[in-house]
């Protein structure tokens, strides 16, 4: 790796991870007072246990030998003893990778969950679901390989995540939301954020570590080979996409309420950077604003259905990253250069964006469903009703996220 790409990996590197400390606040300021310390902690729980499982087993784990394997072996290089500097760089980005997609799965439990049993989720999840998924579909393994085993010349398209990041955070989320049930008084007025300055904070850091999240492996994985690199078009896309998705949304809302807030506007942010995530590199610019902006419409519209269903997915986990990862990776199938269905392709991409992406919201529904469950009725996954009513944070932490002075 030359110097100019090593540079550009250790930023984009610290780029990701620093993401997460912004889905830190993101989610932070839309909780409770109460419960805004919890909140963070469950980001900085998942920073400190991926990390740490990444280097001992799970980047062996996150590519294969064959593409029906369903993992590497974790013992393969157990401690990464055997990796040489330039690749510890390409595997410390794809730690950040994840770690802010187990940090995603928190908002659904927001203002409910038990630290230390969001911890024992953190490694089983991590483990059994994001490191060989990952290998599905970055490492070699069957989705990466889906096209050339049905004979084309073109394949599954996630160049950043939309099924191994976001479908696969999405349906986790889903899946522990109904194993702990609603919080108590579930209702649309229990969702007011406590801080709004904090959450317009968190997405402006997501956007701001996006850059990194999406141009980032260009210069970190070698993955176009020779040729022209296409990140210039993958950071233009990233920021038109996002700006285009806060439009659609704020329309909606203002249709909807008469008002736009500043939590739409972040939230659109994030459910445009969701979107053009798996398809930043293989939209031109229109497609990829008509994306933003149908991702700002489809999200503001999908996080009203929890209502509507009856199931607690606090901070639109399920709303955002589950419906605007799908969206953007069917979306390939349509408008994906040269292969999709209605610029010249035909079928075939469509299909193959289907199928991995069913197949990993499936999969990591179902697991994260069963060990959720497990820890449920062992050590117990929700906090009592008494600390949930008065507030997370000094129950299980023992701090409080604002001490007043009159109060000192």
């Amino acid at each position: 790796m030359d110097s100019g790409n090593l540079a550009w990996a250790v930023t984009a590197t610290a780029l990701v991870l620093f993401m997460t400390p912004g889905v830190a606040f993101f989610y932070g300021g839309l909780v409770r007072a109460k419960s805004v310390v919890s909140m963070m902690m469950l980001s900085f729980g998942a920073i400190a246990l991926i990390a740490v499982l990444w280097i001992l087993y799970g980047a062996s784990m996150s590519s294969v030998d064959a593409p029906w394997d369903f993992s590497g072996n974790p013992f393969a290089d157990f401690g990464l003893a055997a990796a040489n500097s330039d690749s510890m760089v390409s595997l410390a980005y794809g730690a950040t990778f994840a770690i802010i997609t187990v940090a995603l799965i928190s908002g659904a439990i927001a203002d409910r969950a038990k630290f230390g049993a969001w911890m024992i989720f953190v490694g089983v999840w991590g483990t059994l679901v994001y490191f060989p998924v990952a290998s599905w579909v970055w490492g070699g393994g069957w989705a990466m390989s889906l096209g050339h085993m049905m004979g084309l010349d073109h394949t599954v398209i996630d160049y950043a995540g939309g099924t191994a990041v976001h479908i696969n955070a999405g349906a986790a989320a889903l899946a522990l939301a109904l194993v702990l049930g609603k919080r108590i008084g579930f209702n649309k007025t229990i969702n007011k954020p406590h801080n709004v300055p904090l959450v317009m904070l968190g997405a402006a850091i997501l956007w701001f570590g996006w850059f990194g999240f999406n141009a980032g492996a260009e210069g970190t994985a070698g993955l176009l080979g020779t040729g022209e690199s296409r990140v210039g078009l993958i950071v233009i896309n990233t920021l038109g996409a996002t700006a285009a998705a806060i439009l659609g949304w704020l329309v909606i809302e203002k249709l909807r309420s008469r008002k736009s807030t500043s939590v739409g506007a972040a939230s659109g942010a994030v459910a445009g950077l969701v979107a053009i995530t798996p398809a930043c590199a293989d939209l031109t610019p229109g497609w990829a604003l008509l994306l933003g902006v149908v991702a700002g419409v489809l999200c503001c519209l999908a996080v009203e259905l929890k209502w509507k269903l009856g199931y607690d997915d606090s901070l639109d986990v399920v709303g955002i990253h589950l419906v605007g990862g799908m969206l953007g990776t069917l979306y390939l199938g349509f408008f994906a250069t040269r292969t999709g269905l209605f610029v010249g392709g035909d079928i075939s991409q469509l299909f193959m964006q289907f199928v991995t992406a069913f197949a990993v919201l499936i999969y990591s529904f179902v697991v994260a469903y069963a060990v959720g469950w497990i820890i449920e009725k062992t050590i117990g996954f929700r906090v009592k009703s008494e600390d949930e009513v008065a507030g997370i944070d000094t129950a299980l932490h023992g701090e409080e996220g604002y001490l007043l002075a009159d109060r000192v």
